[in-house]
């Protein structure tokens, strides 16, 4: 039986019961990906986008970049017309760009709901949650690190999630298991407690591979073949360096016609020359280097230009966030991407705070602004980052998934219908009077404007009343209710199964390693 038919059959059940069963159901609803009405904010002219492009041929050509133990990619670039030197590959200008045209300009990621599709490119925004830390942090146990009870909260709570359009990948990364099969368990998790598109594993190209072959069980091995079901992240070891594992994850990815972030690592001033544009002229070799080299393993092979950049304090070392310099850059990297016709990925609810507090809100709202305005396609840490990303934190996913639809709302631009308009309004009222009362207030106030599930605007008496509770706490709240509330999404058992066999008989293959 497929994920449809049990649906159905579920649906045509009738009676007294399947009406109480209705009845007493947590509804909830997942927003479509956003799909941009404003314009995007171009902060670099035509001079400096062709000195970026010009010098980022140069390092190519001149400088090159290294293909660290990986003999194959060495001899795919000298079949394609590279220098080839040790691990050094140096790109002859407009032979990079060239093979990056047969990357597709959109995509469908698809879900095992239908319903849950994401378009990929254009001008579209899906947004996915925190990806990657080794700790987790709750008002209840402080910060610890996680476990797989904790990935599976989150993948959870992203499933709940209204404005969240992607379950994600490692939302964190639980310990607990070993380094070795953890990624089964992972993708186990996004695949039978959500329904939403997800990523899989990059750690290691077999566990490409089992990512590969688990969806292959969950959606069958010919639609996996002709369809993308999995987005991937791929980082560049900045500065210039292609290690084998990544790019092995890269290859099998590309081969099974799944799509991949390509996307340099960029610290600036450890990373990258703390020049704006220095720091653009890397990023776009970088990012020219890695999706050619998809294109050489399979044309046509989906793709994402990625830019993970952050500044640094000169003083203590630490990486920086919500910072003029990376708006600058990565407003700069969207008008690169565009110029090249590929989806963007950048920016996130980026911050550097150790607690979900005032530096935490600051820093993320510049963070997601600044992916709005910058026309990023794909939006990876959404909600939940914490610490530089070494935390993903139950209270600020809810909070930062919260404000996740005020880029929906402003995204949407402004209306100029009759409607909107509103002179009916404005005749009926008249001076003098309110509008509270009037018949296009009543006709439009339950959709006027985007109300926070989570924030307090009660009057001081009535919060003092209920315990003068600040958003954190109110946050812990929301946390434990959406669990709670939490409903696993129709799945066909014999899946469940499946999944089941293929990951016991492939932790079985092999001991465990906590390395």
């Amino acid at each position: 039986m497929t994920d449809t038919e049990a649906r159905g059959r579920r649906g045509r059940g009738g009676g007294g019961a399947a009406r109480r069963a209705e009845r007493s159901a947590v509804s909830f609803e997942t927003a479509k990906y956003i799909e941009r009405n404003i314009p995007n904010l171009e902060i670099l002219n035509e001079e400096a986008l062709q000195i970026i492009e010009a010098n980022a041929e140069t390092i190519l050509e001149e400088i090159g970049v290294n293909f660290p133990d990986n003999p194959a990619a060495l001899q795919r670039w000298r079949d394609a017309g590279a220098q080839v030197d040790g691990e050094r590959v140096r790109i002859p200008k407009g032979l990079a760009r060239e093979l990056c045209k047969t990357a597709p300009s959109e995509y469908t990621q698809h879900a095992r709901n239908p319903e849950r599709n994401v378009v990929v490119g254009g001008r579209n925004l899906v947004l996915a949650p925190v990806y990657g830390p080794p700790f987790v942090r709750d008002a209840a146990g402080g910060r610890r690190y996680a476990t797989l009870s904790d990935f599976q909260k989150f993948v959870k709570l992203a499933y709940m999630s209204k404005w969240l359009h992607h379950s994600g990948g490692t939302v964190c990364e639980p310990t607990d298991i070993p380094v070795n099969k953890r990624h089964l368990d992972m993708l186990y998790a996004h695949m039978t407690l959500s329904d939403k598109p997800f990523m899989g594993s990059v750690t290691e190209p077999s566990r490409a591979q089992d990512s590969v072959d688990m969806c292959g069980v969950l959606f069958g091995d010919d639609f996996v073949q002709q369809n993308t079901v999995m987005t991937s992240l791929i980082n560049i070891n900045s500065p210039m360096t292609f290690d084998d594992v990544m790019m092995g994850a890269l290859e099998v990815y590309a081969q099974n016609n799944q799509a991949c972030i390509i996307s340099p690592f960029i610290v600036g001033g450890a990373m990258a020359p703390v020049s704006v544009m220095g720091t653009l002229t890397q990023v776009l070799a970088e990012v020219l280097a890695g999706i050619a080299y998809s294109q050489l393993c399979r044309k046509g092979a989906p793709v994402i230009f990625g830019a993970f950049v952050t500044s640094i304090d000169m003083n203590s070392g630490a990486p920086t966030f919500g910072t003029p310099e990376a708006a600058h850059i990565t407003y700069g990297a969207g008008q690169l991407a565009r110029r090249m016709g590929l989806p963007f990925r950048s920016a996130g609810s980026f911050c550097g705070s150790k607690l979900p507090d005032a530096q935490a809100a600051y820093e993320t709202s510049n963070s997601l602004n600044m992916g709005l305005l910058s026309g990023v396609n794909f939006m990876l840490h959404a909600c939940g980052w914490l610490e530089g990303g070494l935390v993903s934190s139950f209270e600020k996913f809810v909070m930062d998934a919260d404000q996740l639809g005020t880029l929906h709302h402003l995204a949407k631009g402004v209306q100029i219908d009759e409607n909107a308009q509103a002179m009916d309004a404005i005749r009926e009222v008249g001076p003098g009077g309110h509008y509270l009362g009037c018949a296009h207030t009543q006709a439009n106030f339950k959709s006027a404007f985007w109300k926070s599930d989570l924030l307090d605007y009660k009057p001081f008496e009535t919060w003092q009343d209920e315990g003068a509770r600040d958003t954190q706490a109110l946050a812990t709240v929301r946390v434990e209710k959406m669990l709670n509330d939490y409903q696993q999404p129709p799945i066909d058992p014999a899946i469940v199964e499946a999944l089941d066999a293929f990951v016991a008989k492939r932790k079985a293959a092999e001991p465990d390693s906590f390395m």
